[in-house]
């Protein structure tokens, strides 16, 4: 029997940033936690907020287009999640992110305000983590 994560992560990944969201599976209300950029340290970076932040599963948004086919960005996701688990110990998991940074823009647009790129990726990681909740179980 497989022990229910606590804390989750999930990415949002881009080829400059990476969103991230986070929840924990006792409330399950996924929330927008912060963007990295894609630098020399994003590891290190990534390590501290699983540290600090308790996370024991961290879900990978992979993209594909809208007939479900890969991408140029699916190949650079799954190359992305094979270094995450060299570098890192922590369980992962795909998610699809069928148009989530396109729902996430449309969310921000609609409140009339100001937003940034990041802010874009941090809700499109939301939303990803949001639809792996929906469908977690805790059997996996």
């Amino acid at each position: 029997m497989t022990q229910t994560p606590s804390n989750i992560l999930a990415l949002d990944v881009g080829d400059k940033r990476v969103g991230v969201a986070l929840a924990s599976m006792t409330a399950r209300l996924p929330r927008p936690l912060t963007t990295l950029e894609r630098h020399d340290k994003f590891f290190e970076d990534l390590k501290k907020i699983i540290k600090a932040e308790e996370v024991d599963l961290i879900v990978v948004g992979m993209p594909r287009d809208l007939n479900g086919r890969e991408t140029l960005q699916t190949k650079a996701t799954e190359h992305f999640i094979k270094e995450l688990n060299e570098r890192l110990d922590v369980k992962t998991e795909i998610q699809d992110e069928a148009v989530t940074s396109k729902q996430a823009e449309a969310e921000l647009k609609s409140r009339n305000i100001y937003y940034s790129k990041g802010e874009i990726d941090a809700l499109a990681a939301t939303y990803i983590l949001e639809d792996f909740l929906n469908g977690y179980n805790g059997t996996e």
